[in-house]
């Protein structure tokens, strides 16, 4: 296991540590915009980059980058609902959305306002759809921004934290624990089961609110 996470490791921390950063915001600014979250596991690529996290400089410009991919994309999102909204809602991807899903984004934006902003971020599906059907909205951009930037900084300080002292902790424990192996993948498996079941309380909690 060590030599396999080794390898895995090595091979990340291998890429220049700008390009590194740059990619993981760039795989935000594609998963927050246009329905592309639906397809590119933003959560993957910023774990991924996160383990290569050496310096705190690097943990802070890992975080800047996210929170900046991110917002930038959700932006992208708002732009494009305001303009093209009802064109993308009734375009092929957005029918594979399904009008179920934007109802639902429409009901939970009308109900619960800026909150519906902020925790949506971290539901499945209308993290994607938010942003659209908040253009569509009559909400302005600030107010939009002002619910969305602290639910990306959470996000972001959440994922790039445990990633990257995970494996940090296997560095320092790989040359004496022949399980260090274990214990890093146990870590994170823990953190996305525990992100898995805090989707599924919120959004039994918010339902309600949303049909």
């Amino acid at each position: 296991m060590n030599d396999m996470l080794n390898w895995i490791l090595g091979t990340v921390s291998s890429v220049d540590p700008v390009l590194r950063t740059t990619l993981a915001g760039l795989g935000m600014l594609l998963e927050t915009s246009v329905l592309v979250g639906l397809v590119v596991p933003g959560d993957t690529i910023v774990i991924v980059a996160s383990t290569a996290v050496a310096t705190p400089t690097e943990y802070v410009a890992l975080v800047s980058a996210v929170v900046v991919g991110a917002l930038a994309g959700e932006s992208i999102g708002f732009a494009l609902g305001r303009h093209f909204g009802p064109y993308i809602r009734r375009s092929r991807l957005g029918t594979r959305i399904g009008e179920a899903n934007w109802q639902r984004a429409e009901t939970y934006l009308e109900r619960r306002g800026g909150l519906a902003v902020f925790i949506s971020r971290f539901l499945p599906v209308l993290h994607s759809v938010i942003p659209i059907t908040v253009g569509m909205s009559s909400m302005r951009y600030r107010t939009f921004m002002a619910w969305t930037v602290p639910a990306c900084v959470l996000w972001s300080l959440a994922y790039v934290s445990v990633a990257s002292a995970a494996a940090g902790g296997y560095r320092e424990l790989s040359t004496e624990l022949h399980l260090a192996g274990y214990f890093f993948v146990g870590a994170i498996a823990v953190f996305m089961l525990a992100v898995v079941l805090l989707k599924k309380w919120l959004h039994r909690r918010e339902s309600r609110h949303m049909d």
